[in-house]
């Protein structure tokens, strides 16, 4: 048994004892065990809900074990591509910024989780106010129950993971608040200790991006009504549809649109345009290299939602699906070692997470380079994922 398996059966037995409702009682059993289990993640957003069902002690029925971050991925609908690259007038080392997308409807994160959550049967609720203070009112009114509550922030101003000024605005993903001590907070940014923010610069950061200000979800377990297989079912055929799409922004076309903008010089977006003076390249190897070796870690943690759900639907032709798609995961590699190959300063940065990284970027963006020649490879891992998404599509039917 669990922490929080067991923390939810005592939570049950002061009900039973006192007649308490399950939030009040959970209040009192949690000031006794403050303990909380950090369970990393991948996806910010579909680890922020994995980890909070997780610590609430909410189970898979098909398993007995707490829910994976794989089907949390799976039933909103799996993965996505996307490809922007934007252009700025202001400093040089961030006027051109790539921005490439891996999750279904990973442009619009509030669609995502409203509708995912409303598929997993959590009943969630979902809070936004402009005002400061009854933002901060309905963090404290679901901590005071004892449970967490899933917020939107902007890194930077957060703090907590050293980023530099210019990323000020920039946003981030969602992230766990799950106990406040003083004037400071909790926060589980799919974390492995524990990471304490005062309360000023949180209000500060969940107020920063105007798209998400103050948005807030707060689950209730006994609330929650999990019914898998339809959830499944639906996240697999909005799987199929969505990277059926025509979209070479949105869609799988993006990678196939990506591939040409390496070599395009006649499109005014294409790479021989936009860095023709060679400066700020040393940002686009650093946005390949981190955010591909995401979209791979993410292709792979989609494979094993396909294998999971394999068994729960009793379809065993989603695990030839899902080797597909450990197939393509591997095809990212050669593109993530090309923009940053294996022991190159830059890379060691970033993988140990260290803030030192920000400003060997800006000076690798202002010394003249070529970009990387990815274009090649990323046309490889464009026909690998649309073989992996055909091996779907039969699957599903």
């Amino acid at each position: 048994m669990t922490a929080r398996k067991h923390l939810k059966q005592l939570v049950r037995e002061r009900m039973r004892k006192t007649g308490e409702p399950y939030t009040v009682a959970r209040r009192h059993i949690a000031d006794a065990d403050t303990s909380w289990e950090f369970r990393g993640g991948l996806d910010g957003d579909s680890a922020a809900f994995a980890n909070v069902l997780a610590n609430l002690g909410v189970v898979a029925p098909h398993t007995g074990e707490p829910l994976t971050e794989a089907m949390v991925l799976g039933v909103g609908g799996g993965l996505g591509a996307g490809y922007i690259l934007w252009e700025f007038d202001t400093l040089p080392f961030r006027s051109r910024v790539l921005t490439l997308g891996f999750r279904r409807l990973w442009q619009y994160p509030d669609r995502w989780a409203v509708e995912t959550a409303e598929r997993l049967g959590l009943h969630a609720e979902v809070h936004e106010t402009g005002g400061a203070r009854a933002a901060a009112a309905a963090l404290d009114a679901q901590l005071d129950q004892g449970l967490p509550a899933i917020v939107w922030t902007d890194t930077y101003t957060l703090g907590h993971r050293g980023e530099p000024e210019w990323r000020d605005g920039y946003g981030g993903p969602p992230l766990i608040v799950y106990e406040r001590g003083g004037d400071s907070y909790a926060i589980d940014d799919r974390s492995s200790q524990r990471i304490t923010v005062p309360a000023e610069r949180l209000a500060a950061a969940r107020a920063r991006v105007g798209s998400y200000k103050h948005r807030l979800i707060t689950i209730d377990p006994e609330r929650v009504d999990l019914d898998l297989r339809p959830a499944a079912e639906e996240g697999l055929r909005l799987q199929v549809q969505h990277l059926s799409g025509t979209s070479d922004s949105f869609s799988l076309p993006a990678w196939r649109k990506w591939a040409r903008m390496t070599t395009d010089a006649r499109n005014r977006k294409g790479w021989p345009t936009v860095f023709a003076d060679g400066l700020g390249v040393g940002s686009l190897r650093a946005s390949i290299y981190a955010e591909a070796a995401h979209g791979a870690h993410l292709r792979g943690l989609y494979a094993d939602f396909l294998d999971e759900a394999a068994g729960l639907l009793e379809r065993d032709a989603l695990r030839d699906a899902a080797a597909a798609w450990r197939e393509a995961a591997t095809r990212w590699e050669p593109i993530v070692d090309t923009a940053l190959p294996p022991g190159h300063e830059l890379r060691e940065l970033i993988d140990a997470g260290e803030a030192a990284r920000w400003e060997l970027q800006r000076r690798r963006d202002e010394a003249v380079e070529d970009p990387p020649a990815v274009g090649d490879l990323v046309m490889a891992m464009y026909d690998a994922e649309a073989e992996a998404l055909a091996r779907l599509r039969s699957a599903v039917g």
